[in-house]
């Protein structure tokens, strides 16, 4: 759904067949039929607009998949290595934050200092989740961070958007930065993903959020982080830890080997939603599950079979789609160039322009974390593919 304020933006993207739309506006009221007729392409390439699951060239994608929609991406290349309805429009939940940090993160210094006011926690919305800011109480921004991506406070959020000139603009300056990812699944009305009308997003924007993130040491910190003490005032401080169940191991998960973030999401309404980061052999693989049918684990365990099965398979696999570029760092305008050429592009064929994600790559290490290669800066290798075909109300 969009806000009826805001004129749909149909020309640069095919989301939703007629036939797809269908079952997502009967099971989320607020959801947008986007018809195909209106649209020239589709953001990543045209077969990630198609229904059904989206592979190619590669055997044994898990078979207990329950998501509505779900993603598997190489974070170096952009190459979506396959797919199930990836331009959905779901309501995100606290995926979302993801977005907010990728807009809001820079602006500060990590040891900035903010002393809390009334003010700054006004209007966070009834039955949200908190990491427990107090007024009067003085905390680091790398703190209010922390309460953000550990614990999923929306205080953390509101303080923060607050700092960033209040949540209206914040949530105009989150607006604009997907646009400028090129996620136009995404309708922002909160900062903080809580459940409101017309907030939605996708399995690929929430991809495309996740990798741009990951390309910022403060953004992999704080999402790979399990424990931090938090200020309680005075000299007094509590322990915090990450709801992500596959890096902590909680509820009955075991930690996902080589886990490096990046964020869970659940509101009742929303149900589960998760974009995963792993490494292993030199090679990063993001996830995004939405909305899974089965139980709380399930968004992680979904997303654990996803990951093992591109570590294990996906090297096989060619490319469906692509994560494309920022417009800000060159990435092609969707919608710039004949449907075809553009989708040939998003996919990675032949002759198309290659934009490396970052100047850096992703490493384990003995306990998963995140390393720079020694020595600075090396350029990314390109692996495109040959073919032109492409959490009640409380959440966490």
């Amino acid at each position: 759904m969009r806000d009826s304020s805001r004129p749909p933006r149909l020309s640069r993207r095919s989301v939703l067949s007629l036939t797809a739309a269908a079952p997502l506006a009967a099971a989320v009221p607020w959801a947008t039929a986007v018809p195909a007729a209106a649209a020239t392409t589709t953001i990543g390439g045209e077969r990630l607009a198609r229904d059904g699951v989206q592979a190619r060239g590669a055997i044994g994608l898990p078979r207990k998949l329950t998501a509505r929609s779900w993603l598997v991406a190489d974070w170096e290349t952009g190459e979506v290595l396959a797919s199930f309805r990836a331009h959905q429009r779901l309501a995100p939940a606290s995926t979302l934050k993801m977005l907010f940090a990728d807009t809001v993160l820079h602006r500060f210094d990590r040891t900035e200092r903010h002393t809390v006011t009334d003010a700054d926690l006004a209007a966070i919305p009834a039955g949200s989740s908190l990491v427990g800011i107090r007024p009067g109480i003085t905390y680091t921004v790398a703190q209010l961070w922390q309460g953000v991506f550990l614990r999923s406070g929306n205080d953390a959020v509101h303080v923060l958007a607050h700092m960033n000139g209040g949540v209206e603009k914040t949530v105009a300056d989150m607006q604009a930065k997907a646009e400028d990812l090129q996620a136009l699944d995404t309708h922002v009305v909160s900062p903080d993903g809580f459940d409101h009308p017309g907030q939605l997003s996708s399995a690929y924007d929430l991809t495309l959020f996740a990798r741009h993130g990951l390309k910022n040491a403060d953004f992999r910190g704080y999402c790979g982080t399990r424990t931090a003490d938090f200020p309680a005032g005075g000299k007094k401080t509590f322990q915090i830890q990450n709801t992500d169940r596959l890096l902590t191991g909680a509820w009955g998960l075991r930690t996902y080997q080589g886990l490096i973030g990046v964020k869970n999401g659940y509101t009742s309404d929303a149900g589960n939603t998760f974009t995963g980061a792993a490494v292993r052999g030199g090679r990063t693989l993001l996830a995004t599950v939405m909305h899974p049918s089965a139980g709380s684990n399930a968004v992680y365990e979904e997303t654990a079979a996803l990951l093992d099965w591109a570590f294990a398979r996906g090297s096989s696999a060619q490319a469906v789609g692509t994560l494309v570029e920022p417009l800000s760092e060159g990435g092609a305008r969707a919608g710039a160039t004949p449907a075809r050429k553009t989708a040939q592009a998003a996919a990675g064929a032949p002759g198309a322009a290659a934009h490396g994600p970052s100047t850096w790559r992703l490493l384990e290490g003995a306990t998963g974390t995140v390393a720079l290669l020694a020595g600075g800066v090396f350029a990314l290798r390109r692996r495109w593919a040959a073919a032109a075909e492409a959490g009640g109300r409380h959440r966490r």
